[in-house]
């Protein structure tokens, strides 16, 4: 486990690797190798204003967390536009009160690019605001849990050695939720929620904890998001960029250019029908507005509040 702060940006399954790799095909693989790294560890350059607004939106979904009365939440963060996969958000973790680092950071996996593997990360609230690539707007969701599937999640999720257990060896921004060779960080967190709901303790010991959680998932039901590429040389893209990879996929969906992978998305709609009372806050924030959206339904897309949204102005 590494609670340090996050010193330089990593990747997550922010689906950067899936808009990128087709470029990174088309390159010679020597540059592709070098050109990876690059693409790993991008600077974001946000200015003073930027910050502020950041760290306001964040202290407010830290009053929300804070009044729930509830120990953890499932969060998610908007990152890289994903609009072209219909997607809003691309990184989730779990967000602990009584975290060792701080209240309310967020247990979460990153890909450590100057190491080339997955990592356990607690960071700050602000600190995850601050990871996002578009700072002039942004989205948050927080789900709560009722409480006889938030405690045991809180169990595991602060218990060092069973977060770990479900941490795979080899990451890879695109996984197949359904085969353990690889992992993203989402479903770092969909195992995570097998071990704290479905895994019996023999099943906990064993040596291949995370397929016995890949199959409780499968057996309960949960759905990955498919993800339609347009590059066929994307497909293969993973000869030479150590994040992306195609051997873990069915030939079917590798043949129709379809990578089904474990979004925020999947695991909302996973944890809706193990919980139907679990409540969902969304948050955005423009450089103008935050806007809070109470309810299972999305935010109108620009952070366009609707009827019964709360609206706070930027100073």
């Amino acid at each position: 486990m590494n609670a340090a702060p996050v010193r330089r940006r990593a990747l997550c399954a922010a689906l950067r690797p899936l808009l990128l790799g087709a470029a990174l095909a088309a390159e010679w693989p020597g540059h592709a190798q070098a050109a990876a790294l690059r693409y790993c560890d991008p600077p974001i350059a946000i200015d003073a204003p930027q910050k502020d607004r950041l760290l306001r939106f964040g202290a407010l979904v830290k009053d929300e967390l804070e009044q729930s009365g509830q120990a953890l939440a499932l969060i998610a963060r908007s990152g890289l536009d994903l609009s072209r996969f219909n997607q809003r958000y691309s990184h989730s973790g779990v967000t602990l009160k009584a975290s060792r680092n701080a209240p309310w950071s967020v247990r979460q996996l990153y890909y450590a690019c100057a190491e080339r593997k997955p990592r356990l990360f607690d960071q700050g609230m602000a600190g995850f605001l601050l990871g996002t690539d578009d700072p002039s707007i942004g989205y948050i969701s927080l789900v709560f849990l009722p409480d006889a599937l938030a405690a045991p999640l809180e169990r595991v999720a602060l218990d060092n050695r069973q977060a770990l257990r479900v941490l795979g060896t080899t990451y890879s921004a695109n996984a197949y939720p359904f085969d353990a060779r690889y992992q993203n960080c989402n479903q770092w967190v969909a195992e995570l929620l097998a071990s704290a709901w479905g895994l019996g303790e023999s099943e906990a010991q064993g040596s291949d904890f995370r397929t016995h959680a890949q199959q409780w998932l499968k057996a309960q039901g949960y759905e990955p998001t498919p993800m339609q590429v347009t590059s066929r040389a994307l497909m293969f893209a993973g000869g030479f960029v150590p994040w992306l990879h195609s051997d873990d996929h069915p030939a079917a969906d590798v043949e129709a250019m379809v990578y089904r992978v474990s979004m925020p998305a999947s695991i909302e709609s996973f944890v809706l029908t193990q919980a139907p009372t679990a409540r969902r806050v969304e948050f955005c924030h423009t450089t103008t507005q935050i806007v809070v959206h109470r309810g299972w339904d999305k935010v109108a897309e620009g952070c366009v509040a609707g009827p019964g949204d709360t609206v706070i102005p930027y100073d």
